[in-house]
């Protein structure tokens, strides 16, 4: 537990007694507000792990948005047309796996700037999205589940046991990612890798062929988060990710490259999420509804001018493998 940073559970704990305290106010609008909080970190959590594996390889990805957009489109599209969800959620997988090993390809092999690789995916997944997008085709539901007893407790049942399987499969993730990167030796060499390749490398740590691997696997969990989106909203809009995928970027920083760390800074920008969903749809003040709609990403310009400066990133992220 020595790797959890505690500022960012620490407003995740925060975070849950104001829900408390707001659920004593006013019970059935917190519960609203809170189930929000939950669904809304599930994406920015699997965006954040994503970006996490891969600098902790020594690989910079700014291409998250790209990748959960080519995922939702992709498997919006198959399950839309095959009638199947569970095509369309291995469908989203095998293309977000695909922009994964692109992404791999130019940052490990061609040794290009990994910024300009993961530029390269956002744009591209926002005009290939669009183009090919069809209006008017929906899709199955995603399954839901509620467990039995525990989902009709007040505030904490709808907050954790009532949701789809993408959400639930989010707060699992987390804990293996933390467990396989802290009690492994895939995760050793993982850091290793990220910290000092020269060094990983003369103990017999193959770093290219590593590297190759966590990214494809980081992309997969940008991929869940991407399909994470259909479960909310059960159809594909262009440009659907919004900007999630760069607030993925600011909970990877909020939360010290550590996937702990992560949850809890998802979850705050998740309530935050939940209670600008709450204000607007109210319509509780007089204020422009483009007001409440700014407030994730005014958080975000917050936590990477403030977290961002104290956050230390693996020392060689960003940097291509040269050989020993």
């Amino acid at each position: 537990m020595s790797q959890i940073k505690p500022l960012p559970l620490a407003l995740a704990a925060a975070s849950l007694i104001a829900a408390v305290l707001l659920y004593s106010w006013d019970g059935q609008q917190t519960e609203a507000v809170v189930s929000r909080a939950v669904v809304e970190a599930g994406p920015l959590l699997l965006g954040a792990l994503c970006g996490l594996l891969c600098e902790r390889s020594g690989v910079i990805n700014i291409g998250i948005e790209g990748m959960m957009l080519m995922s939702a489109f992709a498997g919006f599209f198959i399950a839309s047309y095959s009638g199947s969800i569970w095509f369309g959620m291995v469908g989203g997988l095998g293309m977000a796996s695909l922009t994964g090993l692109f992404l791999a390809w130019t940052s490990v092999t061609l040794k290009q700037d990994q910024i300009i690789a993961g530029t390269i995916i956002n744009i591209f997944a926002l005009g290939f999205t669009s183009f090919y997008y069809v209006q008017g085709r929906t899709m199955a539901s995603i399954p839901r589940f509620a467990i039995p007893g525990l989902a009709d407790l007040p505030l904490v049942g709808p907050m954790l046991f009532d949701h789809g399987i993408l959400t639930f499969s989010a707060m699992f993730i987390v804990v293996a990612v933390h467990l396989m990167l802290y009690r492994t030796r895939w995760g050793l060499r993982t850091r290793a890798i990220g910290e000092h390749p020269s060094a990983a490398d003369t103990v017999g740590v193959n770093v290219i062929t590593l590297r190759y691997r966590n990214v494809i696997i980081a992309s997969l969990l940008a991929g869940v988060a991407g399909l994470h989106l259909l479960q909310s909203a059960s159809s594909f809009q262009r440009g659907m990710t919004n900007g999630k995928g760069f607030i993925a970027l600011a909970v990877m920083l909020f939360g010290r490259y550590r996937p702990f760390g992560a949850m809890g800074a998802a979850l705050l920008f998740g309530l935050l999420g939940g209670i600008q969903a709450q204000l607007q749809f109210k319509q509780a003040l007089d204020i422009p509804p483009q007001f409440f709609g700014m407030i994730p990403y005014l958080l975000t310009i917050i936590v990477l001018a403030a977290a961002g400066l104290a956050a230390r990133p693996p020392a060689a992220a960003g940097t291509p493998y040269e050989g020993a």
